[in-house]
């Protein structure tokens, strides 16, 4: 098991292979196709985007409703093809890491090779592991969403395993 700090470096990035087990400890994004598509809208109109994408983590994950005395839902991955239009565009912007489930197109893993950055599965099935693993949520931007807002969490132990590495290696 090893323990990553985010946001991850490029010697930390390239280190790693595909099928090792990882715990990641710091701040990453949250955002599915809505929030994917709201993003490329302001890349598009040349406007200011909510958070510093480069060296950043996304996760993706629609979290269910917080019950009481929780920070948030249930937060399983969500199927990561639905964001593949997406994440090449991304990772040239500086994007390094992604979290879900399930495989990549060529495209993605040709975009990881080339901007040297990574991609993580997490585990589906379990929403309510992950949610143990979250420590702190906020609200960055797309509220009008609901679970589909832009939003940045904080989490310690959050268990993964390297799906496709920096040389485009896949467990797929």
């Amino acid at each position: 098991m090893i323990n990553l700090y985010l946001p991850l470096t490029y010697d930390k990035i390239n280190s790693l292979e595909i099928f090792q087990e990882v715990r990641l400890n710091g701040e990453l994004f949250v955002a599915r196709d809505q929030a994917h598509k709201r993003i490329f809208d302001l890349l598009d109109s040349n406007s200011e985007l909510p958070f510093d994408i480069k060296n950043q983590t996304i996760y993706y994950m629609g979290p269910s409703p917080a019950p009481k005395n929780y920070l948030i839902g249930s937060c399983g991955p969500t199927t990561s093809a639905r964001m593949d239009y997406f994440s090449p565009r991304l990772l040239d912007i500086g994007l390094k890491a992604m979290i879900g489930k399930g495989p990549r197109s060529k495209q993605v893993i040709d975009s990881i090779i080339k901007n040297k950055g990574i991609y993580f599965t997490a585990f589906g099935g379990c929403g309510a592991l992950y949610n143990s693993k979250i420590i702190e949520v906020s609200t960055i931007a797309f509220e009008e969403l609901g679970p589909e807002a832009l939003l940045k969490i904080k989490v310690k132990d959050f268990p993964c395993i390297v799906a496709i590495d920096s040389k485009g290696n896949s467990v797929y």
